[in-house]
């Protein structure tokens, strides 16, 4: 167990706060989604009740150590004060200058600073310890409440706990906790769902659950790879080639292990191109022209059969294409499955995943709605991430 902002003296603290505000902007100027920054409220405001000075660091997109206006976080502090009703400073000017870091120290105490993106600096990336140091002068606490980063080792995940000492905030700690209490713990049955498009981002987390799972559902474009490995014919599908043979090798060991293993029995096909919709069809009979591009309704209640009696439910990735509403009824009925089984604990996590069931304000009856994509799969995999290692133990 790692300590968290309640396992320490706060009060009047300089506080560095690695938050993970890599939201969507319109126009490069407003914010879309902003649960990502809802999620970090509890945490901002309990360090402001202890009289904290706040620096809060996060990143916003990939500017690959350049500074580039669209990918600015100003309009993300100019949110964050709405959010908190009161006023969030931002820092845009340059923390490799020492008269901006005598600027930034000479801040009143008690305020908020959002600082400019940290991925402008190339020290972030390298994990460069000059650059942790320089940062890690600005405080003398270091909360980490970045989960979807901490899969990471860059210097505002672990190089600062290298020179502060190193806590989670409320948003990580919920995570840690829940994503274990599923994996560790789990009551019984216990049902994973994978979907997603890349098969190569999903193998190790199939291999991984394979050792938990009671009942393993594998969907969306990662099933194509593995019904490919039964010998099934797949036409024109999204297929990862290199991962067939171990595809084949990992159903083999499902049928060795307890964990039962299912595939689409039948799919949705069609012409993704042309943004056209040709039928269902059985797994095995996908046409050769044809691509499957979600599940049909016999998946669906063979996985509805299981996700319904499942105690403890672990979903990463849609059904299907669930950007094109001719392909989303297989995620759609998943979230329903999931939605009626009020005696599960459901944790859900993946990009596209929270993108479907954001847009239909989906996600309210899901006990935990993880904020990391990766970062969520690799603590899934390996039972931590190295922005959480470097934390102080309890």
């Amino acid at each position: 167990m790692k300590k968290t902002i309640k396992d320490i003296n706060l009060k009047g603290k300089k506080v560095l706060l690695r938050v993970d505000y890599n939201v969507s902007l319109f126009d490069g100027m407003r914010v879309g989604d902003d649960t990502r920054i809802r999620q970090t409220l509890p945490t901002i405001e309990y360090l402001l009740k202890q009289g904290c000075t706040l620096y809060l660091i996060s990143h916003l997109g990939r500017p690959e150590g350049k500074r580039q206006k669209q990918l600015s976080l100003r309009p993300v502090a100019e949110h964050l004060q709405i959010l908190l009703k009161r006023k969030v400073l931002f820092f845009g000017e340059d923390l490799l200058k020492d008269e901006e870091i005598k600027r930034l120290k000479a801040i009143r105490n008690g305020a908020i600073i959002l600082l400019e993106n940290i991925r402008f600096y190339r020290g972030e990336e390298t994990n460069e310890n000059n650059f942790s140091r320089r940062l890690a002068g600005l405080g003398q606490i270091f909360v980490n409440d970045a989960f979807g980063v901490d899969h990471r080792a860059h210097a505002s995940t672990v190089g600062l706990a290298a020179y502060l000492p190193s806590v989670a905030g409320f948003l990580l700690d919920k995570e840690v906790v829940m994503i274990s209490q599923a994996m560790e713990k789990p009551k019984r049955p216990m049902v994973a769902i994978i979907g997603g498009a890349k098969a190569e981002t999903k193998i190790t987390l199939i291999d991984r659950l394979l050792e938990k799972a009671d009942t393993l559902i594998i969907g969306g474009g990662v099933a194509n790879t593995f019904l490919k490995a039964w010998g099934y014919e797949v036409g024109k599908s999204l297929v990862n080639y290199e991962m067939v043979e171990l595809a084949k090798k990992l159903y083999w060991k499902a049928a060795r292990s307890k964990t039962r293993m299912l595939l689409p029995s039948d799919v949705v096909v069609g012409d993704l191109a042309k943004n056209k919709y040709e039928g269902i069809t059985d797994s095995s009979r996908i046409p050769p022209d044809m691509q499957a591009l979600d599940i049909g309704p016999q998946s669906q209640a063979e996985f509805g059969a299981e996700i319904s009696r499942a105690k403890t439910i672990i979903w990463n990735g849609p059904m299907g294409v669930c950007e094109n509403p001719k392909f989303v009824t297989g995620t759609d009925f998943i979230y329903h499955v999931i939605a009626e089984n009020r005696s599960s604990l459901s944790v859900v996590g993946g990009g596209d995943t929270l993108g479907a069931l954001k847009e239909k304000d989906f996600l309210k009856t899901i006990d935990h709605v993880s904020t990391g994509g990766g970062a969520m799969l690799e603590f899934i995999e390996q039972g931590s991430l190295p922005g959480i290692d470097a934390l102080l133990d309890k």
